[in-house]
């Protein structure tokens, strides 16, 4: 998910906050990768300054997901506020305007008790719709979905995002090859519509826009860095729990493979673990991999947004001197 500083005001957008009380104060936001240390940051911040959280993250709005999503602890959430976390089943399907919407309800009772929201999450797809506003797209077609599908049991989502690629290199570049879901949803577009699904979501303008914003992107600046992170981090779970967690999931009966939230990293190459298509070892290895084009993914979404300012965690003084910065700022604001 990735917002930033000094940020052109091409993505600032237009409408003010209609959740916000005309209070005046600023929008953080603090996005990079999966496993950049976003959390760590915004947490260490939150002891210090009068901000609160706001989950920015498809997979942490889902109730028993925890563990393979690095979920903050209950005890911590009780210490220092976080939003949108834990706030639907996983048998749910959670949007990018469901997330607008409580994104905007949030920042605005955050500001009207005079703290600043920060939202910290890596989910583009989200951040993008709550900074640039949402496009007014076509309404799912049923025909042409059962068309699209029966296309991809026959020929393979790689291919449909081939096709993709020629019609909206914008949209598939940030689509992976094998996500059936998003691949479908763009084709539906630029089929139904005539147009690329990327030129109507430039078309749009933020409900943010007459907000003061701040946009940061956490990132190694060494890739192999950040795949040793990934790869640690995914251990780390695996030691936790996270078998256990994803067997629970799939004991409960009323979970398939192909619900949004068992579609998460790591979710999804376990669970087909359980149903037999690979043993543990392969499971792991995937999920590491998933995990690694996930970052990719963002980050080539990051670099497509050309806008906030780039921070790498590793040096000791980069945290630092960030929390400086904003705590010197949320001064200017009387706070």
């Amino acid at each position: 998910m990735s917002p930033a500083d000094a940020a052109p005001d091409a993505g600032r957008a237009s409408a003010p906050v209609a959740a916000a009380p005309g209070s005046g104060l600023p929008v953080f936001v603090l996005t990079g990768p999966t496993g950049a240390g976003k959390t760590e940051w915004a947490v260490r911040l939150a002891r210090v300054a009068p901000v609160e959280i706001v989950s920015v993250d498809s997979a942490l709005v889902y109730r028993r997901l925890d563990i393979g999503t690095a979920k903050p602890a209950h005890a911590l959430r009780a210490s220092i506020p976080h939003h949108l976390i834990d706030i639907c089943e996983p048998t749910e399907s959670y949007s990018a305007g469901r997330f607008v919407a409580d994104a905007l309800r949030c920042i605005g009772e955050i500001q009207g008790r005079r703290r600043v929201p920060l939202l910290v999450g890596g989910t583009m797809l989200y951040l993008r719709a709550l900074l640039q506003g949402l496009a007014v797209l076509p309404q799912a077609s049923p025909r042409l979905r059962a068309e699209l599908d029966a296309r991809a049991a026959q020929e393979g989502w790689p291919a449909l995002h081939a096709e993709l690629s020629r019609l909206d290199p914008q949209a598939a570049a940030r689509i992976a090859a094998n996500d059936g879901q998003r691949i479908q949803r763009a084709l539906e577009v630029c089929l139904s519509s005539g147009q690329p699904l990327s030129v109507l979501q430039r078309a749009t303008r933020s409900p943010l826009a007459q907000v003061p914003l701040r946009y940061w992107v956490l990132c190694p600046s060494d890739r192999a860095r950040l795949h040793a992170r990934l790869a640690q981090r995914f251990e780390a779970m695996m030691a936790a729990g996270f078998l256990d967690e994803v067997r629970a999931l799939r004991a409960r009966g009323d979970l398939t493979a192909r619900h949004p939230a068992m579609r998460a990293v790591g979710y999804r190459q376990l669970w087909l673990h359980l149903e037999g298509q690979y043993d543990l070892a392969e499971a792991v290895r995937r999920g590491v991999a998933a995990t690694r084009q996930l970052a990719k993914r963002q980050l080539t979404w990051m670099r497509a947004e050309q806008r906030g300012q780039w921070l790498d965690p590793d040096p000791e003084t980069a945290e630092m001197s960030w929390n400086r910065d904003i705590i010197q700022q949320l001064g200017a604001f009387g706070l």
